[in-house]
């Protein structure tokens, strides 16, 4: 029995066998010249940097590199490290002038303290040293002479002093002659009344009838 012959018109048509006409597929426009450049320049730079990398690798400039990076990060922890250390001493500074500051304070009101205590003695030595001859002196004649109290008086009223009087002992007496005063403002004015007379012993006694005595013995 003989074969039938296959053939194209033996298979049944589809949408495959009548194709359109003209020509089919995607359409591409044209493309920027930045565009189909950008592809050429990136394979070029990544070429360059491989290239140097390779150089530095070989030659050892990377190390020289790396230490640039390190010592600049160095210099910039150097550089805050100084800034802080600055500030730290500006604050000390501060700190003792504040103190030093306080000290001159404390020094002056202690030498103001000495100055006032030094103008009150000064004021008090002053007083003390002062001769008063308005102050009343009286004159006991202790030595049996009669009318010695009274020349020895005449003489320090012939010396300024204007409230002198003349008596008799009326209790005990001391050995010898002697300028008894009660009050330490009294004492210049007692040595200048022993001084005008003559004696040379002055004494300092409580409960004088008279703020300046002088008892006159032989």
């Amino acid at each position: 029995m003989a074969r039938d012959k296959v053939t194209y018109e033996s298979y049944e048509q589809d949408v495959f066998d009548n194709p359109p006409k003209g020509p089919v597929g995607v359409h591409r426009g044209s493309r920027s010249v930045i565009s189909r450049i950008a592809p050429f320049a990136i394979v070029i730079l990544v070429a360059a940097l491989c290239g140097f990398g390779a150089w530095a690798w070989v030659t050892g400039e990377y190390k020289n590199i790396l230490n640039l990076n390190t010592s600049s990060q160095t210099a910039q922890t150097s550089g805050t490290e100084k800034k802080d250390s600055s500030d730290a001493k500006s604050d000390s500074t501060h700190s003792s002038d504040t103190k030093s500051e306080n000290t001159d304070s404390s020094n002056a009101q202690s030498d103001s303290a000495a100055t006032d205590n030094a103008g009150q003695s000064a004021q008090q030595d002053q007083a003390a040293a002062t001769v008063n001859k308005a102050t009343q002196v009286r004159v006991i004649n202790a030595t049996g002479i009669s009318g010695y109290a009274g020349r020895k008086a005449d003489v320090l009223q012939t010396a300024g002093y204007t409230s002198v009087e003349a008596a008799n002992p009326t209790g005990s007496v001391p050995t010898s002659t002697v300028v008894w005063y009660q009050n330490e403002a009294d004492k210049a004015t007692a040595e200048d009344v022993a001084s005008t007379l003559g004696i040379s012993a002055v004494e300092q006694v409580q409960g004088l009838a008279a703020p300046i005595t002088v008892v006159l013995l032989n």
